[in-house]
């Protein structure tokens, strides 16, 4: 890991020195992932869920001013905490990396307005996206419209496979996210729709991809995991509360999945999952 390039792209985000740690080993995990797809310079690349652009950051870099990457994301400006989608995209894009930067929020990529010339960019990429979507149709949908606009697709999203036993609060935290969520009609939670790999491979391959490598990364430091434990904790009895049509049982299930969580961080470390990766053609 090049330290002066990761504090470059460090430098061209919108983190105080409260956040530059954080930041820091955010833009880290994303090098590994950017360097996994192979970006080069020159790349015209389309992101999906660019979100604040913790991805777009580093594949501006790696492509150079001679590429472009165009950033898009359903979610509106205003949406993200601590720094909101359009503030850190404003950021970002007055940055030194800035000329080959676009990013656009309020994008629904499924809209019969959005559209681009076959092949018009050089790699599709889906960074820690999925689970924002509705459904497994969208993401079908979604993979299936942007096919013809790109030559190479890149993603990445959390692996649900537990490596190592210290990843079971995490994963705790995502499932009982993902149960609620199947009551909602609308959401802004971070995980709407869980993925296993094997389902993202499946629906990659019936979207009409054909995978040509993939992985599985592991960046120990990442906060992802404990902002969720955090969330499942302090937000669960507001969303119980939230969904009171919820069957008795199923209430009970939650109420003891979440003391599952509870009892296993009393006596366990907690570490983030692992992502799964893969390019495809």
């Amino acid at each position: 890991m090049n330290k002066k390039v990761l504090e470059t792209i460090v430098d061209c985000m919108p983190a105080d020195r409260e956040m530059r740690d954080i930041q820091r080993i955010q833009t880290k995990h994303r090098m590994k992932l950017v360097e996994f797809w192979e970006i080069e310079k020159g790349d015209k690349i389309l992101e999906i869920g660019c979100g604040q652009g913790d991805t777009t950051a580093v594949l501006a870099y790696y492509v150079g001013e001679s590429g472009l990457v165009q950033g898009i994301d359903i979610g509106p400006e205003s949406y993200g905490s601590p720094i909101s989608l359009g503030d850190s995209a404003k950021y970002l894009i007055h940055s030194k990396l800035g000329k080959q930067i676009n990013m656009n929020f309020n994008v629904d990529v499924l809209s019969p307005e959005i559209d681009f010339p076959n092949g018009y960019f050089d790699c599709i990429v889906l960074s820690h996206c999925s689970w924002y979507f509705k459904s497994k149709k969208e993401l079908i949908e979604i993979l299936s419209k942007i096919k013809k606009w790109g030559k190479k697709l890149c993603f990445a999203e959390w692996d649900t496979n537990i490596h190592k036993i210290e990843q079971y609060s995490h994963f705790l935290s995502i499932l009982i996210q993902s149960q609620l969520e199947s009551f909602k009609d609308n959401s802004e939670s971070n995980v709407r729709t869980l993925f296993t790999p094997n389902e993202i491979i499946k629906i990659a391959k019936h979207a009409g991809w054909t995978i040509t490598n993939e992985t599985s990364i592991f960046s120990p430091d990442i906060q992802d995991g404990q902002w969720e434990i955090h969330n499942v904790l302090t937000e669960f009895d507001e969303e119980l509360q939230k969904n009171g049509e919820l069957p008795i049982k199923f209430k009970e299930l939650l109420q003891s999945e979440k003391n599952m969580l509870e009892e296993h961080i009393k006596v366990n470390k907690s570490i983030p999952l692992s992502v799964y990766a893969f390019t495809a053609k």
